[in-house]
């Protein structure tokens, strides 16, 4: 089975990803805002009500949030996520479909979860969204159909992310961060979904979706005296209850830097995260010196880490870095994904930019301009109803001063490159910090042994283990000849694949960016010619083409005609099942065993391709491609699972290829010597 062609999807994803960090022009000087203040309410249940009245346009915006302390789910995590996903799927009134339909007749939005509510709408139909909004929140209908068919959803969605680097890198962020039995350390399995009952939705609803520490946010074109009615009217009822208040260790941080690896066999990035637990609250005079600290560090496209990853060396599409602020224990975090190869030289530029940042003073033109781009962005933000909600509730949770938003910009102004030497000190914490790395262990950790930091080893649970064995010898007497037959064999024997004229494939994915699914369809002859494409329905993003003219990529529009390497390499993955060709080769062989995908796989190498064949199947399990482009190089490789057969011939019906991202092909029909036809490959 042929691997994906990589180049023309590069090609689509290189504009969305420079058009997603496209340096954004300098704002000019901060202006004055005026937010207006909420008149409030509290009902007798202790639910607190924010009204804003802004009659600018025909809309209001109604959101319900409950401001619950976190809490441990144990072995049954993930009862909290299908309690979010329930709720909103009907009502005891009214069915799932009726609801809905309502919801779309009057052109309004609405969603639920197991911490609150949303809803907008014209002002016109605000009184009939307000209650259906809380009708939905305070009589929901779980049932165990509607039960049924989220769970199965949810553990499909965590096989999914079983093998997907970075899925597992921010999983094991967390566990290291702040310990498995932290809130913000549990994560979510498929054993603890299993373990969850519609009657554990049910207690957790009862338990913790109360108004003790409700607030409900109401802005737009509505009168308060109205509003105040209806919501008594609808809320006034909700039973009056405390949700339990647990307290939790604060996590510690490790006493020197390390670094934390985990073994991703399949990973041609490694996902790098530097990070330490933090203690930072808003209402901290240290909070806006931070904030801007970070922006500079890693928040903005100019930032230290962006400049020098991305720009600089161009090992990645981006480096960033974020720090959390509020009630609770939050995390400073700076992280990128970058090539296997260059892996530790970006762990030696991670630290250059973090020491640069607390023994250098900032340059002050780097702080005024940052400055002066957070202020465009509040001020851009702070004419939206939901950002106007949140601001009014971060005042009610974060115990912040009535005139936090109004003085924002001040604040901001005020902060020095004094102040931002000192909390990058006091909060990007380098000789206590965590360089977790979730890449390809055979490839990596070599380098990473050289940089003399001390390194620590884990699963992808975030469980201690030993140094992982990269590499086996095959036994003796395998070689590549008899994998590739042994390969054939198992997808139905060389007769029977031999007699594959044809094949043509059909599925859906998504791409970071994109407004929906795309459908990939790929044709394949075995005289040489082929065929894919991805679509977003009736329009054609991008193709590519090899007949026995040659070969082409055309992309919106726009067809360029391959030449040299190019050429060569596409030609060649033109076959439905190379594997016959190369069993007659005698110039390959088995360089030796490594683990992917959970199992150990025969390795055999061609130049810039390497083929994976697991040792006990016998099916190919991946197939990774260096690619050079301006003369720099760059890893993908596709993996192959469920497998299927079709017309006595196995075939895989997913598709998951590393271009930058996890790019997860899933097949709806496969057809084998039908569905293809000489105008496939004009």
């Amino acid at each position: 089975m042929k691997k994906i062609h990589t180049f023309l999807i590069l090609l689509f994803l290189t504009g969305i990803m420079q058009a997603q960090n496209r340096p954004q022009p300098k704002p000019g000087p901060s202006p004055v805002v005026n937010i207006k203040k909420p008149q409030t309410f509290v009902l007798a249940n202790g639910m607190k009500v924010l009204v804003v009245e802004n009659h600018k346009l025909p809309r209001v915006s109604f959101n319900l949030t409950l401001n619950n302390a976190p809490f441990t789910e144990g072995n049954k995590k993930g009862v909290d996520e299908l309690t979010s996903s329930l709720i909103g799927n009907g009502t005891k009134k009214t069915t799932k479909e009726a609801f809905n339909e309502e919801i779309d007749f009057y052109g309004a939005s609405i969603n639920f979860s197991s911490t609150g509510a949303y809803a907008s709408s014209l002002s016109k139909y605000s009184g009939r969204v307000l209650e259906l909004l809380a009708e939905g929140a305070l009589q929901p209908n779980f049932t165990q159909t509607e039960f049924d068919k989220e769970k199965a959803k949810l553990i499909e969605g965590l096989k999914a992310d079983e093998k997907s680097v970075p899925a597992i890198a921010n999983r094991v962020v967390d566990v290291l961060a702040f310990g498995k039995n932290h809130p913000s350390g549990e994560y979510l399995s498929e054993e603890t979904v299993k373990n969850v009952t519609l009657a554990d939705v049910q207690a957790n609803y009862a338990t913790y979706f109360v108004p003790e520490n409700a607030y409900l946010v109401i802005i737009g074109d509505i009168k308060f005296k109205e509003t105040k009615a209806a919501v008594e009217k609808l809320f006034g009822g909700w039973k009056k209850q405390v949700a339990p208040k647990n307290t939790y260790p604060n996590p510690e941080n490790v006493p020197q830097l390390q670094i934390d690896f985990v073994d991703v066999p399949n990973a041609v990035q490694s996902e790098i995260s530097l990070v330490n637990t933090v203690n930072l609250k808003m209402s901290d005079p240290d909070f806006f010196p931070a904030v801007i600290a970070n922006q500079i560090l890693g928040g903005d496209f100019n930032s230290y880490l962006n400049m020098n990853l991305r720009e600089q060396h161009a090992w990645t599409y981006g480096a960033s870095s974020s720090i959390g602020a509020g009630k609770y224990v939050t995390k400073f975090k700076a992280s990128s994904a970058v090539r296997n190869t260059v892996t530790d030289s970006a762990v030696v530029q991670f630290i250059k930019e973090i020491k640069r940042i607390r023994t250098e003073q900032v340059p002050q033109e780097v702080l005024r301009n940052v400055k002066a781009g957070y202020i465009g962005r509040f001020v851009m933000q702070v004419e939206k109803p939901q950002t106007v909600a949140r601001y009014a509730l971060n005042i009610e949770t974060e115990n912040l001063p009535a005139d936090f938003y109004e003085k924002y910009i001040q604040t901001i102004n005020n902060v020095t490159a004094e102040d931002i030497y000192r909390v990058a000190n006091k909060y990007f914490l380098l000789d206590n910090m965590r360089i977790v790395i979730a890449g390809k262990g055979s490839d990596v950790i070599s380098g990473l042994e050289k940089l003399q930091i001390p390194i620590f080893y884990f699963d992808k649970y975030g469980n201690p283990v030993e140094k992982p064995v990269t590499k086996k010898e095959a036994p003796a007497g395998i070689t590549a000849k008899t994998v590739f037959e042994n390969y054939l064999k198992a997808i139905g024997g060389e007769k029977a694949v031999s007699a594959v004229k044809t094949l043509a494939m059909t599925g859906t994915t998504t791409v970071p960016q994109a407004p929906g699914p795309l459908t990939f369809t790929s044709k394949l002859d075995s005289k040489g010619k082929m065929m894919v494409s991805l679509a977003m329905g009736t329009m054609n993003l991008m193709k590519q083409v090899v007949n026995e003219k040659g070969a082409y990529i055309e992309q919106q529009g726009q067809r360029k005609n391959l030449e040299g390497a190019d050429l060569a390499d596409m030609k060649a993955s033109a076959a439905p099942f190379e594997e016959l060709q190369l069993q007659k080769r005698t110039d390959l062989k088995v360089e030796g065993i490594e683990p992917i995908n959970g199992s150990d796989a025969y390795v055999i190498k061609d130049g810039k391709t390497t083929y994976y064949y697991d040792v006990k199947s016998g099916l190919k399990t991946a197939k990774g491609k260096v690619r050079e482009q301006d003369g720099k190089s760059s890893s993908q490789i596709t993996n192959f699972n469920d497998y299927r057969e079709v017309k006595g011939v196995k075939v895989p019906f997913n598709l998951v290829q590393n271009v930058g991202f996890e790019l997860d092909i899933k097949m709806s029909e496969i057809k084998i010597n039908e569905g293809v036809s000489e105008k496939d490959f004009l």
